[in-house]
């Protein structure tokens, strides 16, 4: 209004201004009911153009007050609107802040105060979780199923309720339903997948995988990972009642994931069953390429028991020429310099692997194979310096998916499903034995643990507390002298029995 008074008044000025700068513009004149008004031509135009602003104003005027009823209504939906957005925000920030009585009093409130029904409905259901009434929770996310738009966020919300009350089943089927919705959400398939791992239904979870995959939900190198994980498990559940199949899930997993070291050790197993041990050396020497593992070289080693140790350390070498570079192949060279016997090797292997025995890095298996190298070269002091050394040192990991009868990555059901689980997102081995703390192989080598000259004797006073060797008269102990056989227990019996050697008396006195 304000815009087009100046507008109006504008243009009259500038007429009369034109005019002036004209000079004699000419006269008008106006009759009105018998009246006539003699004017000048820049008065006229004046007279008009006030009138028009006049005019205008009044015309302004009229619509703004027949508007003004819609204007206080807009402005009362405005401030509720504001009021109500107010409610919101408070009753969302007492939910982040865990106050459930404030998160339910201004979800309350904005029942009246809002028109944002969606909003309205979530907030309703969060306050009321977080408040700690199951009932109320239930009511709540139950009534967003019926909404398009929140049906995901009721289901999930019920799950997670189910979840707290470890009521599995109704979890899963409400999982199952959010996962066959047009645009499911990742949490639904993750619900389904870890049900299906707890359950060791690997089976089912491989399709589980391949839907997901279509479906866009998870990513190819995961696909691949969690395939080659759960066909290994797969393996590993048939290995005794279906060889052929288990032999088939295992090559497969083997060949999708070289670095998933359980489906090499399982596939290398079965085809040696199969007597296929060529096949074996090839899944093995591939799985050391692309990830060396303690087990893996532990069942290369055994794909051959007839052969010599010069034998096996030439066949080693196959192994090492794949990943010569690794630490893992560091610790199995000097393995192989000592069956190999020769100490120049023997030497060689020992200096490479010395970066590795760093206080801060040094391990068990690092000092172990120090020992067996120095043990090697005939130095048992040595040897025994690095096995009280591994005293000090911390264990590996990846050594205790061995246990104690030699049986590598030996898991249950549980532990197949969290290694399928790690492996699948992180593409990393977790080692549930060694967080267990249980008992695996012998990680240091048996060394005499006392010099060889006095073991005759401490064994004597063992055996015979009563036949304490005299230094005049070592008898049976010349062994200990010339070193031999010092450390095979023997009994009482076999040692030869000597004279009591009587004591000097002291002169009786002279009465």
């Amino acid at each position: 209004m304000i815009r087009t008074i100046l507008i109006l008044l504008g243009i009259t000025i500038l007429i009369a201004v034109a005019f002036g700068l004209a000079g004699d513009a000419g006269q008008a004149s106006l009759i009105w009911f018998n009246y006539r008004i003699d004017t000048s031509a820049a008065a006229a135009v004046c007279i008009l153009g006030f009138l028009a602003l006049c005019a205008v104003c009044f015309w302004n005027l009229a619509l703004w007050l027949s508007r003004s009823p819609q204007r206080a209504e807009r402005a009362r939906a405005e401030t509720r609107r504001r009021q109500g957005e107010e409610v919101l925000t408070r009753g969302f920030m007492a939910v982040a802040a865990g106050d459930g009585a404030e998160a339910r009093r201004n979800a309350a409130k904005a029942l009246d105060l809002s028109d944002n029904v969606l909003l309205v409905r979530v907030l309703t259901a969060m306050s009321a979780e977080v408040s700690g009434d199951a009932t109320a929770t239930r009511a709540a996310y139950t009534a967003m199923l019926n909404v398009p738009e929140l049906k995901l966020a009721g289901l999930k919300g019920l799950v997670q309720l189910a979840q707290s009350q470890a009521d599995r089943a109704e979890a899963v089927k409400l999982a199952g339903e959010a996962y066959n919705q047009p645009r499911p959400a990742m949490w639904a398939f993750e619900t389904l997948f870890e049900a299906r791992l707890e359950a060791g239904e690997w089976s089912e979870a491989l399709s589980l995988i391949d839907g997901a995959l279509t479906r866009k939900l998870i990513s190819p190198i995961f696909s691949e990972r969690a395939k080659a994980s759960l066909m290994a498990a797969s393996a590993a559940a048939l290995e005794e009642t279906d060889e052929t199949q288990a032999l088939d899930y295992a090559v497969r997993a083997a060949k999708l994931q070289p670095q998933f070291t359980p489906a090499a050790i399982i596939a290398s197993r079965l085809l040696l069953k199969t007597g296929k041990p060529g096949r074996a050396e090839d899944v093995l020497e591939a799985a050391w390429a692309a990830a060396p593992h303690p087990a893996l070289w532990l069942a290369y080693r055994d794909l051959v028991s007839d052969e010599t140790p010069r034998e096996r350390a030439r066949r080693l070498q196959g192994l090492l020429d794949r990943n010569d570079s690794h630490r893992e192949s560091r610790i199995l060279r000097v393995e192989q310099a000592v069956l190999g016997a020769g100490k120049a090797d023997i030497a060689a292997a020992m200096t490479a692997l010395e970066p590795d025995t760093a206080d801060d890095i040094v391990t068990k298996r690092v000092c172990a194979a120090m020992a067996r190298g120095s043990q090697g070269l005939q130095d048992l002091d040595a040897a025994r310096t690095w096995v009280a050394q591994a005293a000090l040192a911390r264990s590996e990991p990846e050594w205790s998916d061995i246990d104690a009868e030699g049986r590598a990555f030996a898991y249950g059901a549980q532990d197949w499903s969290n290694l399928i689980l790690t492996f699948a997102g992180k593409a990393v081995l977790p080692h549930p034995r060694f967080e267990r703390g249980e008992k695996g192989l012998p990680e240091l080598p048996e060394l005499a643990s006392r010099y060889v000259p006095s073991m005759p004797f401490i064994k004597a006073a063992r055996s015979q507390p009563h036949a304490v060797p005299q230094p005049d008269d070592p008898g049976a102990f010349d062994a200990a002298i010339t070193g031999q056989d010092l450390d095979a227990e023997e009994p009482a019996e076999a040692l030869p029995k000597r004279k009591p050697v009587r004591r000097a008396r002291a002169p009786k006195a002279v009465k």
